[in-house]
């Protein structure tokens, strides 16, 4: 009976959550991962393990978090979804050794695969720059909470995405951009009930404090892109 209570408390605090807190949460599995900034095989030896399905939670809510800005981020959050699934898969093949992405990293570098355009390798680096987004945004937000939302998105794209997007990709969003809420209701909706601005603000800045954990992703993968 105890047991039973304790896991019904433990579902109700986490619909309780909000996508901020729940990225929070994800990311304190993620902090404990050795990152080590890789530049050669060698050096890749010395991470013990980056754990992938934390990762892969904390990507899905990014997904959630896209979601409230509206359909501007329909491209984007499409990509991100075809790239969890990839990475999915591979660790649905072996869970034992694919539960450390960086085991997944070495063996598509070992076989020759990790430059191909369905290789896990760039769907990891694509999810890197995902977050490289988000995370660019929060920042914006926790910087100046009344600045122009339609203005702060398109910039961190510019900065982060459209590098890398093709000219239907792109054109798809200037087109969507318009129709981005304005700030206030951004952040009403990343707030939990009774949250004020000020907490929700705190919560961005613990997210953007753990930016490190993409380092070892992006050091792997960037020179397979």
């Amino acid at each position: 009976m105890k047991r039973k209570r304790c896991e019904m408390e433990e579902t109700t605090k986490k619909k309780k959550m909000t996508e901020i807190g729940s990225a929070i949460e994800e990311l304190s599995v993620l902090s404990i991962a050795k990152t080590t900034i890789v530049t050669t095989e060698k050096e890749a030896i010395n991470i013990i393990n980056l754990p992938l399905k934390p990762l892969l939670s904390f990507c899905n809510i990014i997904v959630q978090v896209l979601d409230k800005i509206g359909p501007t981020m329909a491209v984007l959050r499409h990509d991100i979804d075809q790239n969890i699934q990839r990475l999915e898969n591979m660790w649905e093949s072996d869970p034992l050794v694919y539960s450390n992405l960086v085991e997944i990293l070495r063996k598509e570098a070992k076989e020759g695969s990790s430059r191909k355009p369905k290789s896990c390798s760039r769907a990891a680096l694509w999810l890197t720059r995902a977050m490289d987004f988000t995370l660019a945004l929060l920042q914006r937000l926790v910087k100046d909470m009344s600045q122009n939302m339609e203005q702060a998105i398109e910039e961190c794209y510019n900065l982060t995405i459209k590098p890398w997007h093709g000219w239907i990709s792109s054109a798809a969003f200037k087109v969507a951009l318009k129709m981005v809420p304005n700030n206030n209701t951004f952040i009403n909706v990343l707030a939990a009930k009774d949250e004020t601005h000020q907490m929700v603000q705190d919560d961005i800045t613990r997210i953007i404090r753990s930016e490190q954990i993409k380092v070892t992703v992006r050091k792997r993968t960037e020179e397979k892109d």
